[in-house]
Protein backbone atom coordinates (compact mmCIF):
# COMPACT_ATOMS: atom_id res chain seq x y z
CA UNK A 1 0.00 0.00 0.00
CA UNK A 2 1.26 3.57 -1.05
CA UNK A 3 1.93 6.28 1.67
CA UNK A 4 0.20 8.58 -0.12
CA UNK A 5 -2.68 8.11 -2.18
CA UNK A 6 -1.11 10.05 -4.84
CA UNK A 7 1.65 7.57 -5.23
CA UNK A 8 -1.05 5.56 -7.04
CA UNK A 9 -0.86 1.62 -6.70
CA UNK A 10 1.44 -1.12 -8.84
CA UNK A 11 -0.18 -3.24 -11.27
CA UNK A 12 -1.35 -6.63 -10.11
CA UNK A 13 -3.54 -9.41 -11.05
CA UNK A 14 -4.78 -9.63 -14.78
CA UNK A 15 -2.96 -6.02 -15.50
CA UNK A 16 0.12 -7.24 -14.29
CA UNK A 17 -0.44 -10.59 -16.10
CA UNK A 18 -0.62 -8.69 -19.52
CA UNK A 19 2.61 -6.33 -18.64
CA UNK A 20 4.61 -9.58 -18.65
CA UNK A 21 3.32 -10.53 -21.78
CA UNK A 22 4.65 -7.32 -23.00
CA UNK A 23 7.61 -7.33 -25.64
CA UNK A 24 8.86 -4.12 -24.11
CA UNK A 25 8.98 -5.90 -20.58
CA UNK A 26 11.95 -7.41 -19.58
CA UNK A 27 10.37 -9.47 -16.32
CA UNK A 28 11.35 -6.66 -14.53
CA UNK A 29 11.01 -3.25 -15.77
CA UNK A 30 9.80 -2.10 -19.24
CA UNK A 31 12.59 -0.85 -21.11
CA UNK A 32 13.66 2.00 -24.07
CA UNK A 33 14.61 0.82 -27.48
CA UNK A 34 18.14 1.73 -26.87
CA UNK A 35 19.73 1.55 -23.71
CA UNK A 36 19.11 4.09 -21.50
CA UNK A 37 20.82 6.25 -18.02
CA UNK A 38 18.17 8.23 -16.20
CA UNK A 39 21.34 10.76 -15.73
CA UNK A 40 25.01 10.54 -16.45
CA UNK A 41 27.11 8.27 -15.13
CA UNK A 42 28.62 9.61 -11.82
CA UNK A 43 25.66 12.43 -11.48
CA UNK A 44 24.09 11.11 -7.81
CA UNK A 45 20.49 12.39 -6.78
CA UNK A 46 22.75 14.03 -3.62
CA UNK A 47 24.20 16.54 -6.12
CA UNK A 48 21.36 17.08 -8.29
CA UNK A 49 19.11 18.05 -4.81
CA UNK A 50 21.94 20.20 -3.87
CA UNK A 51 22.06 22.21 -7.30
CA UNK A 52 18.52 22.29 -7.31
CA UNK A 53 18.47 24.10 -3.95
CA UNK A 54 20.66 26.62 -5.10
CA UNK A 55 18.86 26.86 -8.82
CA UNK A 56 19.30 30.53 -10.08
CA UNK A 57 16.14 33.02 -9.50
CA UNK A 58 15.41 32.99 -13.19
CA UNK A 59 14.40 29.39 -13.41
CA UNK A 60 10.70 31.57 -12.78
CA UNK A 61 9.41 34.20 -14.28
CA UNK A 62 9.48 37.53 -12.53
CA UNK A 63 5.42 38.49 -13.24
CA UNK A 64 2.69 36.35 -13.43
CA UNK A 65 2.39 34.67 -16.67
CA UNK A 66 -0.05 35.75 -19.24
CA UNK A 67 -2.61 34.27 -20.52
CA UNK A 68 -6.00 34.36 -23.06
CA UNK A 69 -9.54 33.54 -21.36
CA UNK A 70 -10.84 30.85 -23.49
CA UNK A 71 -14.10 29.39 -23.20
CA UNK A 72 -13.63 25.53 -23.33
CA UNK A 73 -17.19 25.40 -23.34
CA UNK A 74 -17.66 26.81 -27.00
CA UNK A 75 -15.12 25.52 -29.39
CA UNK A 76 -16.24 25.12 -32.85
CA UNK A 77 -16.92 21.78 -34.35
CA UNK A 78 -16.34 20.98 -37.68
CA UNK A 79 -12.54 21.10 -37.39
CA UNK A 80 -9.57 20.82 -35.16
CA UNK A 81 -8.89 23.22 -32.20
CA UNK A 82 -5.99 23.27 -29.04
CA UNK A 83 -5.93 25.35 -26.10
CA UNK A 84 -2.71 25.03 -24.06
CA UNK A 85 -3.00 25.10 -19.92
CA UNK A 86 1.33 25.59 -19.72
CA UNK A 87 3.72 22.76 -19.44
CA UNK A 88 1.81 19.39 -21.07
CA UNK A 89 -1.72 19.47 -20.29
CA UNK A 90 -3.75 20.88 -23.42
CA UNK A 91 -7.12 20.10 -24.35
CA UNK A 92 -7.81 19.04 -27.99
CA UNK A 93 -11.18 19.17 -29.58
CA UNK A 94 -11.63 17.51 -33.39
CA UNK A 95 -14.79 17.83 -34.69
CA UNK A 96 -17.19 17.70 -31.42
CA UNK A 97 -14.51 15.20 -29.33
CA UNK A 98 -13.14 16.72 -26.52
CA UNK A 99 -9.37 15.12 -25.72
CA UNK A 100 -7.71 16.26 -22.91
CA UNK A 101 -3.99 15.17 -22.94
CA UNK A 102 -1.68 15.12 -19.73
CA UNK A 103 -4.41 17.53 -17.16
CA UNK A 104 -2.46 19.00 -13.97
CA UNK A 105 -4.37 21.28 -12.78
CA UNK A 106 -4.06 21.04 -8.53
CA UNK A 107 -1.31 23.72 -8.55
CA UNK A 108 1.54 21.75 -8.29
CA UNK A 109 3.77 18.76 -9.70
CA UNK A 110 4.73 16.41 -7.14
CA UNK A 111 3.24 14.48 -4.01
CA UNK A 112 3.94 17.46 -2.20
CA UNK A 113 2.14 20.97 -2.45
CA UNK A 114 5.45 22.70 -1.28
CA UNK A 115 7.59 21.77 -4.52
CA UNK A 116 7.24 22.21 -7.86
CA UNK A 117 4.12 24.70 -7.70
CA UNK A 118 2.80 26.12 -10.81
CA UNK A 119 4.11 29.97 -11.73
CA UNK A 120 2.11 32.88 -11.01
CA UNK A 121 -0.77 33.40 -13.52
CA UNK A 122 -0.25 29.63 -15.39
CA UNK A 123 -2.78 28.17 -13.27
CA UNK A 124 -5.92 29.75 -14.08
CA UNK A 125 -7.70 26.82 -15.58
CA UNK A 126 -8.57 23.74 -13.83
CA UNK A 127 -11.63 21.29 -14.22
CA UNK A 128 -14.69 23.67 -13.62
CA UNK A 129 -13.63 25.20 -16.97
CA UNK A 130 -13.29 22.19 -19.10
CA UNK A 131 -16.50 21.33 -21.07
CA UNK A 132 -18.99 19.49 -19.02
CA UNK A 133 -18.69 16.08 -20.40
CA UNK A 134 -15.09 15.44 -21.53
CA UNK A 135 -15.05 12.85 -24.62
CA UNK A 136 -11.53 11.61 -23.58
CA UNK A 137 -8.47 11.87 -20.93
CA UNK A 138 -5.19 11.10 -22.00
CA UNK A 139 -2.43 9.97 -19.52
CA UNK A 140 1.15 9.59 -22.01
CA UNK A 141 2.57 8.31 -18.76
CA UNK A 142 2.60 8.36 -15.10
CA UNK A 143 5.05 10.74 -13.74
CA UNK A 144 3.19 13.68 -11.52
CA UNK A 145 3.62 16.45 -13.81
CA UNK A 146 1.37 14.47 -16.46
CA UNK A 147 -0.87 12.35 -14.07
CA UNK A 148 -2.23 14.11 -11.07
CA UNK A 149 -4.34 12.58 -8.75
CA UNK A 150 -6.45 15.63 -7.37
CA UNK A 151 -6.83 16.39 -11.43
CA UNK A 152 -8.40 12.82 -12.12
CA UNK A 153 -10.34 12.42 -8.94
CA UNK A 154 -12.08 15.81 -10.24
CA UNK A 155 -12.12 14.40 -13.64
CA UNK A 156 -13.33 10.60 -13.41
CA UNK A 157 -17.36 11.38 -12.91
CA UNK A 158 -17.19 14.54 -16.15
CA UNK A 159 -14.89 11.75 -18.33
CA UNK A 160 -16.19 8.80 -21.41
CA UNK A 161 -13.40 6.82 -21.29
CA UNK A 162 -9.61 7.36 -20.57
CA UNK A 163 -6.60 6.33 -22.42
CA UNK A 164 -3.25 5.29 -21.31
CA UNK A 165 0.04 3.67 -21.82
CA UNK A 166 0.24 0.12 -20.81
CA UNK A 167 0.55 -0.33 -16.75
CA UNK A 168 -0.87 3.60 -15.72
CA UNK A 169 -4.18 1.71 -15.79
CA UNK A 170 -3.71 0.30 -12.06
CA UNK A 171 -3.29 4.14 -10.58
CA UNK A 172 -6.47 5.26 -11.96
CA UNK A 173 -8.34 2.12 -11.18
CA UNK A 174 -7.00 2.63 -7.16
CA UNK A 175 -8.15 5.80 -7.64
CA UNK A 176 -12.08 5.07 -8.64
CA UNK A 177 -11.84 4.46 -12.19
CA UNK A 178 -14.18 1.96 -13.25
CA UNK A 179 -11.99 -0.86 -15.03
CA UNK A 180 -14.49 -0.94 -17.90
CA UNK A 181 -13.56 3.12 -18.59
CA UNK A 182 -9.81 2.59 -18.66
CA UNK A 183 -7.74 1.42 -21.97
CA UNK A 184 -4.29 1.01 -21.71
CA UNK A 185 -2.09 0.67 -24.86
CA UNK A 186 1.72 -0.69 -25.60
CA UNK A 187 3.78 0.72 -27.94
CA UNK A 188 2.05 0.04 -31.18
CA UNK A 189 -1.09 -0.69 -30.08
CA UNK A 190 -4.34 0.48 -31.79
CA UNK A 191 -7.36 1.82 -30.77
CA UNK A 192 -10.80 3.62 -32.69
CA UNK A 193 -12.88 6.13 -31.03
CA UNK A 194 -16.17 6.95 -31.56
CA UNK A 195 -17.50 10.64 -31.44
CA UNK A 196 -18.42 9.85 -27.69
CA UNK A 197 -14.69 9.17 -26.79
CA UNK A 198 -15.03 5.76 -26.39
CA UNK A 199 -13.25 2.70 -28.38
CA UNK A 200 -15.12 1.14 -30.86
CA UNK A 201 -15.11 -2.46 -32.24
CA UNK A 202 -11.85 -2.20 -34.32
CA UNK A 203 -8.30 -1.99 -33.39
CA UNK A 204 -8.99 -3.43 -30.43
CA UNK A 205 -5.76 -2.64 -27.55
CA UNK A 206 -3.54 -5.40 -28.17
CA UNK A 207 -3.36 -5.50 -31.83
CA UNK A 208 -0.44 -4.53 -34.21
CA UNK A 209 -1.62 -0.71 -35.28
CA UNK A 210 -2.46 -0.28 -38.74
CA UNK A 211 -2.03 3.39 -40.42
CA UNK A 212 -5.33 4.47 -41.78
CA UNK A 213 -7.24 2.29 -39.54
CA UNK A 214 -10.78 2.65 -40.10
CA UNK A 215 -13.18 4.94 -37.75
CA UNK A 216 -13.19 8.38 -36.79
CA UNK A 217 -10.76 9.03 -34.78
CA UNK A 218 -7.54 6.15 -34.37
CA UNK A 219 -5.19 6.43 -31.47
CA UNK A 220 -1.50 4.58 -31.74
CA UNK A 221 0.58 4.39 -28.73
CA UNK A 222 3.93 5.02 -29.97
CA UNK A 223 7.67 4.84 -28.42
CA UNK A 224 9.42 7.51 -26.29
CA UNK A 225 12.91 7.49 -24.81
CA UNK A 226 12.03 8.19 -20.93
CA UNK A 227 11.32 6.12 -17.72
CA UNK A 228 8.13 5.81 -15.51
CA UNK A 229 7.42 5.87 -11.83
CA UNK A 230 5.95 7.59 -8.75
CA UNK A 231 8.36 6.07 -6.24
CA UNK A 232 11.56 5.27 -6.34
CA UNK A 233 10.90 1.99 -8.37
CA UNK A 234 11.26 2.98 -12.22
CA UNK A 235 9.55 0.95 -15.28
CA UNK A 236 6.45 -0.61 -13.84
CA UNK A 237 4.47 1.11 -16.52
CA UNK A 238 5.67 2.01 -19.76
CA UNK A 239 6.02 6.00 -21.59
CA UNK A 240 4.07 6.88 -24.67
CA UNK A 241 4.15 9.28 -27.46
CA UNK A 242 0.57 8.75 -29.32
CA UNK A 243 -0.64 8.92 -33.17
CA UNK A 244 -4.05 10.69 -33.83
CA UNK A 245 -5.49 10.20 -36.64
CA UNK A 246 -8.75 11.90 -37.52
CA UNK A 247 -10.62 12.61 -40.83
CA UNK A 248 -8.85 15.45 -42.61
CA UNK A 249 -5.57 15.87 -39.93
CA UNK A 250 -2.89 13.71 -37.96
CA UNK A 251 -0.91 14.59 -35.15
CA UNK A 252 1.86 13.35 -33.19
CA UNK A 253 0.94 14.01 -29.83
CA UNK A 254 4.33 13.73 -27.85
CA UNK A 255 4.92 13.06 -23.94
CA UNK A 256 8.60 13.20 -22.36
CA UNK A 257 11.45 11.76 -24.38
CA UNK A 258 14.94 12.06 -25.32
CA UNK A 259 15.99 12.31 -28.57
CA UNK A 260 16.58 8.96 -30.72
CA UNK A 261 15.96 7.50 -34.04
CA UNK A 262 12.06 6.79 -32.85
CA UNK A 263 11.30 9.96 -34.05
CA UNK A 264 12.39 9.14 -37.62
CA UNK A 265 10.70 5.38 -37.58
CA UNK A 266 7.53 7.01 -36.40
CA UNK A 267 7.55 9.63 -39.18
CA UNK A 268 8.63 7.23 -41.75
CA UNK A 269 5.58 4.62 -40.84
CA UNK A 270 2.78 7.00 -39.89
CA UNK A 271 3.76 10.75 -41.58
CA UNK A 272 3.82 13.62 -42.32
CA UNK A 273 2.12 15.14 -39.34
CA UNK A 274 -0.21 18.41 -39.67
CA UNK A 275 1.29 19.07 -36.22
CA UNK A 276 3.83 17.59 -33.66
CA UNK A 277 3.54 18.63 -30.69
CA UNK A 278 6.60 17.94 -28.56
CA UNK A 279 8.67 19.06 -25.41
CA UNK A 280 11.57 21.32 -25.37
CA UNK A 281 11.90 21.83 -21.50
CA UNK A 282 13.21 20.78 -18.02
CA UNK A 283 16.60 19.78 -19.67
CA UNK A 284 20.00 19.35 -18.33
CA UNK A 285 23.30 18.25 -19.19
CA UNK A 286 22.77 15.78 -16.10
CA UNK A 287 20.12 13.74 -17.69
CA UNK A 288 20.53 14.32 -21.75
CA UNK A 289 19.11 10.77 -22.55
CA UNK A 290 15.78 11.33 -21.28
CA UNK A 291 14.78 14.87 -22.33
CA UNK A 292 15.71 16.47 -25.19
CA UNK A 293 17.30 20.04 -25.88
CA UNK A 294 15.71 22.39 -28.06
CA UNK A 295 17.47 22.33 -30.97
CA UNK A 296 16.85 18.40 -30.62
CA UNK A 297 12.91 18.86 -30.46
CA UNK A 298 13.28 20.63 -33.56
CA UNK A 299 15.33 17.55 -35.40
CA UNK A 300 12.60 15.47 -33.53
CA UNK A 301 9.44 17.55 -35.69
CA UNK A 302 11.88 16.87 -38.68
CA UNK A 303 12.35 13.07 -38.24
CA UNK A 304 8.58 13.08 -37.89
CA UNK A 305 7.87 15.22 -41.25
CA UNK A 306 5.74 17.97 -39.19
CA UNK A 307 4.49 20.81 -40.95
CA UNK A 308 4.24 22.46 -37.71
CA UNK A 309 6.01 22.18 -33.80
CA UNK A 310 4.01 23.12 -31.15
CA UNK A 311 6.61 22.78 -28.53
CA UNK A 312 5.20 22.38 -24.52
CA UNK A 313 6.54 20.85 -21.32
CA UNK A 314 8.02 24.74 -20.10
CA UNK A 315 5.81 27.66 -18.96
CA UNK A 316 4.55 26.30 -15.72
CA UNK A 317 6.90 24.48 -13.29
CA UNK A 318 10.50 24.73 -12.46
CA UNK A 319 11.66 20.89 -13.02
CA UNK A 320 15.10 22.29 -14.08
CA UNK A 321 18.21 24.80 -13.95
CA UNK A 322 17.47 26.64 -17.51
CA UNK A 323 15.87 29.97 -17.33
CA UNK A 324 12.22 29.24 -17.58
CA UNK A 325 11.66 30.93 -20.96
CA UNK A 326 15.04 29.70 -22.14
CA UNK A 327 13.61 26.60 -24.24
CA UNK A 328 10.97 28.55 -26.35
CA UNK A 329 13.89 31.08 -27.17
CA UNK A 330 16.33 28.29 -28.07
CA UNK A 331 13.55 26.46 -30.08
CA UNK A 332 12.40 29.19 -31.85
CA UNK A 333 16.04 30.09 -32.94
CA UNK A 334 16.31 26.13 -34.01
CA UNK A 335 13.06 26.23 -35.99
CA UNK A 336 13.54 29.61 -37.61
CA UNK A 337 16.89 28.60 -38.77
CA UNK A 338 16.01 25.41 -40.16
CA UNK A 339 12.79 26.55 -42.24
CA UNK A 340 10.23 25.06 -39.74
CA UNK A 341 6.94 26.59 -39.00
CA UNK A 342 6.37 26.60 -34.72
CA UNK A 343 3.66 28.06 -32.79
CA UNK A 344 3.85 29.51 -29.40
CA UNK A 345 0.55 29.99 -27.99
CA UNK A 346 -0.35 31.66 -25.15
CA UNK A 347 -2.11 29.64 -22.26
CA UNK A 348 -5.60 29.71 -23.29
CA UNK A 349 -4.86 30.95 -26.87
CA UNK A 350 -6.49 28.59 -29.36
CA UNK A 351 -4.60 26.78 -31.57
CA UNK A 352 -6.79 25.99 -34.61
CA UNK A 353 -5.09 23.51 -36.50
CA UNK A 354 -4.05 24.27 -40.19
CA UNK A 355 -6.16 27.52 -40.53
CA UNK A 356 -4.40 29.93 -37.46
CA UNK A 357 -1.19 29.29 -35.55
CA UNK A 358 -0.12 32.19 -32.91
CA UNK A 359 3.33 32.71 -33.22
CA UNK A 360 3.84 35.65 -31.05
CA UNK A 361 6.83 36.05 -28.76
CA UNK A 362 4.41 37.01 -25.31
CA UNK A 363 6.85 34.93 -23.30
CA UNK A 364 10.15 38.13 -24.16
CA UNK A 365 7.18 40.50 -21.07
CA UNK A 366 9.73 41.15 -19.08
Amino acid sequence: MPLLPTMGKAPAGARLQRIRRSPNYDGKMFRNLVPTEVTRKGVSIFRMLREFSNRPKDTTPPKPMPGVQTNLKTLPDGQASLVWFGHSSYLLKMDKTHILVDPVFSGNASPFTFFARAFPGSNGYGVKDMPDILEAVLLTHDHYDHLDYQTILQLKTRTNHFYTSLGVGAHLEYWGIPPEKITELDWWESVTLDETGRPTGGGLPGSESRPGNAGPLTLTATPGRHFSGRTFRRGGAIWSSFVLQAPGYKLFLGGDSGYEQHFKGIGERFGPFDLAILECGQYHENWPFIHMMPEETVQAARDLKAATLMPVHWGKFTLALHPWNEPIRRVTAAAQKAGLPITTPRIGEIVSINRHYPSEAWYDFL
